[in-house]
């Protein structure tokens, strides 16, 4: 199996000039482009799920089991970003463990996490501002909002189909604009995306403090119904399982590696920062929004944010937690478009791609036609596809690559023991294999027609790898000269 050596992952990462990306991030730009895709809409819908199916009140202790469950894996990462500082992130550490073909696989299948992930975002988003727009009494025509296959009934009772969800074009477009300017102008937009949306959730839980009634506690466990995960502890497993997927996204911060100012050291606090951060507000806006109202009233809603800011005298809090919504929604589309822009850096750097996924602009010094061509890609399947086809794909995706990193810290522990790290997972082989067992049920939780897809998107995969990535791999070509630094 052909793989690329450590020692050829570091030379890459230390080299300068010309087709190199700019090191400008350090790590407070790191853990805000977590923090900024890690909050996004899930928080103020799947809580209020967990706790009316699941958790009750408990939800909080499921948000702390979900983020040990994503710690398992975010150790893992931790070690890798900081021992290979390369762009591609699971990519780039499949190729140095598992060899090119298993690389190739979790590259094309981060597809499904990065590009795939940002069109549902962007189609969610359109519909979140059009009832934010309703409120003020601005409406959008209905065609210009949904996709063609996708119809609706107006409020004159008839029927219309949709002709292209054109907002969710326009974020995709205007994002990519950001994106191809550079990490340092998107970390700066980021950040203040981040401040805002951050700002907001603390204004709910500081508000919404004062009004928790203590009765909504009781119990803070609720008896198990005789069916496993409803309530009880087994409830807050299961609460924990339906809540896993709020964390996803902390894995996009080892894509910056190559961006990123002292790498070794700012790596982990980006990724093991993002996820403390956003664990201890997740627990605090559980525990608040179960105190404001009794689980049971949140049973078959989508928006329990708004059922618990009845309980409390700031009505304006509703327009303001969609309008967080909204911006959260825009920096995950954003930490998206770079981390697909970047794996595919690294996938043509290495010739598995053609070279204008690895071409850099002269001045901004990013792969600016890589981001170009994905985002308006990612556009139109935004524009003309209906959200429920995209569906748990980017989920399954997300936890193949996680399973892939934690085997790949394991395989990099025998085959170099001596590496200098910065960074090293504590308690090899027990973390990496907790992080494997908890990817693998998570992943068997889903339906099987979320594995069908990914095993067709897989075949379409292997198909133009063996017809274009294997023919033109620049590892292969050395190796056939005799002067490939591999393992």
């Amino acid at each position: 199996m052909l793989k690329k050596s450590l020692a050829l992952l570091q030379r890459e990462a230390a080299e300068t000039g010309g087709n190199t990306l700019k090191r400008t991030l350090n790590g407070f730009s790191l853990i805000a482009i977590g923090i900024g895709v890690i909050i996004g809409a899930g928080l103020f819908s799947l809580t209020g799920i967990a706790a009316a199916n699941n958790a009750g009140p408990a939800v909080t202790l499921s948000f702390v089991v979900a983020a040990v469950g994503c710690a398992f894996s975010a150790l893992c990462y931790a070690e890798f970003a900081a021992l290979v500082p390369v762009s591609g992130s699971a990519y780039t550490y499949s190729y140095a463990t598992m060899g090119e073909l298993f690389a190739w696989i979790i590259g094309w299948d981060l597809v499904l996490e990065y590009s795939v992930g940002a069109a549902t975002v962007a189609i969610s988003w359109s519909q979140y501002l059009i009832k934010f727009l309703g409120k003020y009494g601005l409406h959008l025509p209905a065609q210009l909002v949904m996709s063609p296959f996708e119809s609706a009934k107006l409020a004159d009772g008839s029927s219309v189909t949709g002709y292209v969800n054109v907002p969710a074009m326009l974020v995709v477009l205007a994002i990519t604009a950001i994106v191809t300017r550079g990490t340092k102008g998107s970390a700066w937009f980021n950040a203040l995306v981040v401040a805002l949306k951050v700002a907001v959730v603390l204004v709910f839980i500081a508000l919404g403090w004062r009004y928790i009634d203590p009765a909504n506690y009781q119990p803070y466990i609720p008896a198990n119904t005789g069916k496993f995960g409803e309530f009880g502890l087994s409830g807050i497993l299961r609460g924990a399982g339906v809540i896993f997927f709020v964390f996803i996204g902390f894995d996009i911060v080892a894509t910056m590696a190559q961006e990123t100012k002292n790498p070794q050291r700012n790596m982990p606090i980006g990724i093991l920062g993002s996820l403390a951060v956003c664990t201890v507000l997740f627990v605090l806006f559980g525990h608040v929004l179960t105190g404001l109202a009794n689980y049971t009233e949140f049973k078959n809603s989508a928006a329990p944010v708004a059922i618990a800011i009845e309980k409390t005298p700031y009505a304006w809090l509703s327009s303001a937690v969609i309008l967080a919504i909204l911006i959260g929604y825009t920096s995950v589309i954003l930490v998206d478009l770079l981390g697909q822009s970047r794996v595919f850096f690294s996938m043509s750097r290495d010739g598995l791609l053609p070279a204008v996924f690895s071409r850099l602009h002269p001045t901004f010094n990013t792969p600016f036609q890589s981001s170009l061509l994905l985002g308006s890609f990612i556009a139109v399947f935004a524009g003309f596809v209906p959200i429920s086809v995209v569906g748990e794909m980017t989920s399954i995706g997300t936890l193949l690559a996680f399973v892939m990193v934690c085997l790949g810290v394991m395989i990099m522990r025998r085959t170099n023991p001596d590496a200098p790290r910065s960074f090293r997972t504590p308690w090899v082989p027990v973390v990496p294999i907790l992080g494997i067992v908890v990817c693998l049920v998570m992943m068997a939780s889903l339906p099987w027609e979320t594995w069908l897809r990914l095993f067709v998107w897989l075949a379409i995969g292997l198909a133009i790898y063996y017809g274009y990535g294997k023919k033109h791999s620049k590892l292969r070509q050395a190796q056939a000269r005799g002067d490939a630094d591999t393992a």
